[in-house]
């Protein structure tokens, strides 16, 4: 056995050089040659993350925007907390302007245009704060009040923050990276077209070559007859029909488009969610100790958990060449890191204390702590499942994830302790 091994071995060392082929073959049938040097691992890796990244948007991120909207949010605290919806509006509308100057300052790669402005634009308005709520208000002297209440009032407006962030993120920061899809296809596509074209730049030389008198023209100049003048200004009428049939074309274009955008899968989670919340008698039936089918809203959140976690394994997953491989140029990093925790946190200090003085907020510090607190979070992780999903910008996300969050440990810390100070009385 092992002097055919090694027969094998010295016939086809491509074979056997690689530790993680999919198989070796012994016996190799008559005709056919050994199999090609396969990089086995980093396929794997590429199946094993597009799986689950379709499998966190098609099931886990629905189910985590249901079970926390239907639970936590109710259709008076819809009405109440009114001003939180148009506040992270700002946090989208402040961020994207200061990405796309960005984009316009430091000009990326057109594919990557989308991402910069998504990652200034979007914030993690979920996960970290399910996270910091409970620590702040375990903190002695925290100015939000008792430990249990201020955690429950701290959750609730955690996960409604999450909720309308999710909406944003799946129908704004969707777009955006869609958008950076195409033109990542069409660039291809263009290249392409470059390299079929290039052989007929022989033929154009040898036509400057002959000179322009030389060349016979393909067709000679025909005078109009007045029958052509006439069926032109007829066609006048037509070509405005045609102009009004293209403006109704493109209105029903961007219909659809936000029509389609808004019934993918976490989009739609967060609006049943919402109703569920909202229709009190849809919430007791799936919400509470008596509720008949609470077995559904148990199944729903366990589901639910497995978002976070899978998000950060793809995350990582993206980071497996490296981190200088990429397109990613330091200054862009830099710029979005001075954007997402010192420009934005900035503004949001100026706007909470704004709407505050106006009357638009109800008298308690956790709230307004909530609404700073959505300028000053790191990029969502979301994006980099919409990266994934698209194929464009994968290893690039991840790369901005990386520095973004590391960062993230020292600016949350800072502007935490500003805001206690600001909202202490």
């Amino acid at each position: 056995m092992d002097e055919l091994i090694s027969d094998r071995r010295s016939e086809f060392p491509e074979a056997f050089s690689f530790p993680y082929n999919f198989s070796v073959s012994l016996r190799r049938p008559a005709g056919r040659r050994a199999p090609p040097r396969i990089e086995a691992r980093w396929v794997c890796c590429l199946y094993w993350r597009t799986s689950l990244n379709k499998i966190v948007f098609s099931v886990f991120t629905p189910c985590l925007m249901f079970a926390n909207l239907s639970k936590t949010v109710t259709f008076q605290d819809i009405i109440s907390w009114w001003f939180m919806p148009l506040n992270i509006g700002f946090t989208f509308f402040f961020g994207a302007v200061l990405g796309w100057m960005i984009v316009r300052i430091l000009k990326p790669k057109p594919y990557l245009e989308g991402l910069i402005v998504a990652s200034a634009a979007t914030g993690n308005l979920g996960n970290l704060l399910l996270i910091i709520i409970p620590a702040i208000c375990g903190e002695p002297g925290n100015p939000f009040g008792e430990c249990e209440a201020c955690t429950s009032r701290g959750l609730s407006y955690a996960s409604f923050s999450m909720a309308l962030g999710g909406f944003y993120i799946w129908t704004y920061c969707y777009h955006l990276v869609k958008t950076s899809s195409l033109k990542f296809n069409e660039g291809e596509e263009f290249g392409s077209e470059e390299v079929l074209k290039a052989p007929d730049q022989a033929s154009n030389l040898t036509i400057r070559l002959l000179g322009e008198d030389d060349v016979v023209p393909s067709s000679l100049p025909s005078t109009k007859s007045l029958k052509e003048i006439e069926s032109q200004d007829q066609a006048v009428p037509i070509l405005e029909k045609e102009e009004k049939a293209t403006i109704w074309a493109k209105t029903r274009h961007i219909f659809v488009g936000i029509s389609k955008e808004l019934m993918e899968p976490p989009t739609l989670g967060a609006i049943i969610g919402f109703i569920f919340g909202a229709v009190t008698w849809l919430r007791h039936l799936v919400v509470g100790e008596s509720a008949p089918f609470r077995v559904v809203q148990d199944s729903v959140k366990l589901l639910g958990d497995g978002t976070i976690p899978s998000t950060t394994l793809i995350l990582g997953a993206n980071l497996t060449r490296g981190l200088r491989s990429y397109r990613v140029k330091p200054m862009e990093i830099v710029a979005l890191i001075v954007v997402r925790y010192i420009a934005l946190p900035a503004i949001g200090i100026a706007v909470v204390k704004a709407a505050n003085a106006l009357g638009f907020l109800p008298p308690d510090p956790m709230y307004q702590f909530v609404l700073m607190v959505q300028y000053t979070l790191p990029p969502a992780m979301s994006i980099g499942i919409m990266t994934q999903l698209f194929d464009v910008g994968q290893e690039e996300c991840s790369v901005i994830m990386f520095w973004t969050y590391s960062a993230a440990a020292l600016a949350l810390a800072v502007w935490y302790a500003v805001f206690m100070w600001i909202l202490s009385p």
